[in-house]
């Protein structure tokens, strides 16, 4: 009996083994960084994880980003890790305030970290100078707040944002800016296994010696932001943006300036924070349909369709942010719903507006261009004439006489105005 009851136990032990969710990210910190890391912790938040690791190596990014990580991190009642990895990586500029803002700080040996010193770019000397100290200041008072709350070394990182301090992994555990160096992450699991953390007011004692790895892959759509939200790509997006607007308003009917400038445009504002991704999404759906319209008034042979339809997919991808509690639309719901409307707008849409515009065959504007027979002399520009074996009141030149076959040429009133056809025109 006690052997069975220790096989359940053991069992049971090795049932509830923690789970330890782990992200990577290289390169800049960006809009979708921030969706990324708060998707993958939102997954282990409701997996029930008892770790959160994000394996960092960045050369920096857009502030705005880099707070709502930071605050992700706060808000979560998981242990945070930011690992800086591999050996030559680096967690520089807003990879450095990213990392001391975890619960437990790591870099692999030989890395770096710092150089948090914010730029900010555009603004006239006098102007510049005034704004740059306003966002030092700012900057400063955030990474304070951020080091002592994790009990690092206030004073040298006030360095990396002030001096643009760097500092290896050796150096930084030494001035108490990181917890520990580690060569990869089973040595790191292995070493903060019962490590103590205060989070959100409790203590945690963390159990990563037999931990699960759960690894959090990007998605599509987070795949392809990353691309576009890379500052220096968001920066082209803009500038291809105004300048293929600024080809179509110059030189009107091109199309493809225009589609590509209006797409890059919206792409580029999301890229540098102006705009949020629900913004975007439903940007670049109101612009998929307007194209789309457009087609269908000025046929551009299938140029302004092709925008749409590029425009309709990519809005309908970024409609919903990652980790929303509504889900993720499905790509083959997103799939059919951007061939129906492209099929309903080139083809249906289409035959609706030729049939508006097809001649009218009844009432009085369907008697235009038909022939009849005078059956009075006209005189006075006025006569009798016979059109579909109805008898009209009718207009026209002087010299037709009955029996002349005439053609309808308008309406006016209750009248029709005729016109001779010549024997020319009947052979």
């Amino acid at each position: 009996m006690k052997v069975i009851f220790l096989l359940l136990l053991l069992l049971g032990s090795a049932v509830s083994s923690p789970k330890v969710f782990v992200i990577k990210w290289d390169g800049p910190i960006t809009p979708i960084t921030a969706d990324y890391v708060s998707r993958a912790m939102a997954e282990a938040e409701e997996s029930g994880a008892g770790l959160f690791v994000l394996m960092l190596d960045t050369p920096g990014g857009l502030v705005e980003s880099t707070r709502k990580i930071v605050q992700r991190f706060g808000s979560s009642p998981l242990p945070v890790v930011v690992f800086v990895h591999p050996p030559g990586g680096r967690a520089a500029s807003a990879g450095a305030i990213i990392t001391i803002a975890a619960d437990v700080a790591v870099m692999s040996p030989g890395t770096n970290i710092g150089a948090a010193h914010p730029v900010r770019l555009g603004e006239k000397k006098e102007e510049k100078d005034v704004m740059e100290e306003k966002i030092l200041q700012d900057m400063l008072a955030f990474v304070r707040s951020i080091a002592s709350e994790k009990g690092r070394n206030v004073d040298v990182v006030e360095k990396m944002v002030k001096e643009s301090l760097s500092l290896t992994a050796r150096e930084a555990l030494e001035k108490g800016v990181i917890d520990l160096v580690a060569d990869n992450m089973k040595e790191l699991l292995k070493n903060i296994h019962g490590r103590k953390i205060t989070k959100l007011g409790r203590e945690i004692v963390l159990q990563t010696a037999d931990a699960e790895v759960v690894a959090v892959e990007e998605n599509l759509k987070e795949e392809v932001l990353k691309i576009l939200t890379n500052p220096t790509v968001a920066y082209l997006l803009m500038m291809i943006g105004f300048y293929g607007i600024f080809f179509e308003l110059y030189n009107p009917g091109a199309v493809v300036p225009g589609v590509v400038g209006a797409i890059s445009l919206l792409l580029g504002l999301y890229g540098l924070s102006l705009v949020d991704m629900n913004w975007l999404g439903l940007l670049l759906i109101a612009l998929g349909i307007l194209l789309f319209v457009l087609e269908l008034i000025t046929p551009t042979f299938g140029a302004l369709a092709v925008g749409g339809v590029v425009a309709l997919a990519l809005g309908s991808l970024f409609l919903i942010e990652p980790g929303s509690p509504y889900g993720e639309l499905p790509k083959a719901f997103i799939t059919a719903v951007v061939v129906s409307s492209a099929a309903f707008f080139l083809i249906v849409g289409r035959l609706g507006l030729k049939a508006q515009r097809r001649k009218k065959l009844t009432g009085m504007e369907g008697m235009v261009g038909e022939e009849g027979e005078a059956i009075t002399d006209f005189a006075g520009g006025k006569g009798k004439v016979v059109v579909h074996g109805e008898i009209w009141d009718a207009l026209g030149d002087g010299d037709i006489k009955e029996g002349d076959t005439v053609r309808v040429v308008g309406v006016k009133g209750l009248k029709l105005k005729v016109s001779k056809v010549s024997d020319q025109d009947l052979g």
